[in-house]
């Protein structure tokens, strides 16, 4: 389940998106806009900054913007900065260790398939896809 930080982070990128002027956008003025609180918000922007999603600018005529362009941004790699990796079982993770299972296990492949599928949709959906 994809929580509201995951959430909430999508909708912060796509509103600094459809906002961006060049300019520093105040999290007020997000908050304000996404009807979101602006508490809630200082903790999923400092996961953004700090994840190379957006840059931040403290004081007068400060805020957040975009470091690419909305197109070069996922989804997938929103959710997965915000939510940890999308990997449906353990054993399909990139650190897991070699299970020993895998040569005999029923239900790898339908989480194999599973697992491409996510990644195919979220990656292949990009933050361009998404401003009015």
């Amino acid at each position: 389940m994809i929580s509201t930080k995951g959430r909430y982070a999508i909708r912060v990128m796509i509103d600094l998106a459809e906002n961006d002027t060049g300019n520093y956008i105040p999290l007020k003025d997000i908050a304000a806009r996404q009807e979101i609180s602006k508490k809630y918000l200082e903790i999923i922007v400092r996961d953004m900054v700090a994840g190379g999603l957006l840059i931040g600018a403290s004081g007068k005529g400060g805020g957040y913007k975009l470091c690419r362009k909305p197109e070069d941004y996922t989804i997938g790699e929103i959710i997965e900065l915000m939510e940890g990796p999308l990997t449906p079982v353990a054993c399909l993770a990139t650190d897991a260790a070699p299970c020993p299972r895998a040569s005999v296990c029923e239900t790898l492949p339908l989480w194999m398939e599973y697992d491409q599928m996510t990644h195919d949709f979220f990656y292949g959906k990009h933050l361009n896809d998404f401003i009015k």
